[in-house]
């Protein structure tokens, strides 16, 4: 059975789960490490670790008997796309405004 694919920008729009990425954009953290930082149940900080995993956003490894998280860039690329497509869009917009404006300005 196929694996469900997260979208990006809900992986994004939970708070508690771009502050953990904002931790980790400093330094790779044990996830006890990563847990003292909220004001939540370690299960739940496990679960938004999880979506963050599944996600491609962070990768896990084993070192010893911790769990290390550490930034991916690999959920961040839909991100990039997204804003990219947009950010030609109107940079396209933007450059025929200023022709129109430019040919109005000299007639």
């Amino acid at each position: 059975m196929a694996q469900p694919t997260l979208d990006a920008f809900q992986v994004i729009g939970d708070p508690s789960r771009r502050k953990m990425l904002r931790l980790l954009s400093k330094d790779s953290l044990t996830i006890n490490s990563l847990a003292e930082n909220f004001d939540m149940s370690r299960p739940a900080v496990s679960k938004h670790i999880k979506i963050l995993y599944t996600a491609g956003f962070i990768s896990i490894q084993d070192i010893g008997r911790e769990r290390y998280c550490t930034l991916k860039q690999d959920g961040f690329n839909e991100l990039q796309e997204w804003i990219s497509y947009f950010d030609k869009f109107w940079i396209s917009k933007l450059k025929k405004l200023e022709t129109l404006l430019n040919n109005k300005l000299s007639k």
